[in-house]
């Protein structure tokens, strides 16, 4: 993130504990990732300080959406957690990704289920899921 704040081409919204940026490897028009500046693998885990600056930067950030089109924006949205498994999978970092479907204004839309986008499986459980024997109809 430091590098990213550096160069200051991508950030499009920030607080004292959170950065909205368009990533490097962005698919989707106007795709963003919300990133804590401190290390933490879930919600629960917000400091009484970082509660109401997530809620800040994510109003900011809707505002600049509905602003770009002058119009109401609808996106997927998704927060990244830690599994609720019991371990503490401290390498785990905590983030969201918004995913708007306006393409190039407020009537050019694309839009894909939050599953879609947010549901997604490791490489290694689709290797298995693929790899796995068929039935094949009698």
């Amino acid at each position: 993130m430091a590098l990213e704040e550096k160069a200051g081409e991508r950030i499009v919204c920030q607080n004292e504990h959170f950065v909205v940026l368009v990533p490097f490897w962005a698919i989707w028009p106007f795709e963003t990732m919300l990133l804590p500046r401190r290390h933490y693998g879930a919600l629960d885990e917000l400091s009484t300080d970082e509660a109401p600056a997530l809620a800040n930067i994510l109003s900011r950030l809707t505002i600049h959406y509905d602003n770009l089109f002058e119009a109401p924006f609808p996106y997927s949205m998704g927060f990244h957690q830690r599994p609720t498994d019991g371990s503490s999978h401290l390498d785990w970092h905590f983030h969201g990704h918004f995913y708007p479907p306006l393409l190039r204004s407020a009537t050019v839309r694309k839009f894909m289920v939050g599953f879609e986008m947010l549901g997604r499986i490791s490489p290694g459980t689709a290797t298995t899921w693929i790899g796995m024997p068929t039935i094949s109809p009698s």
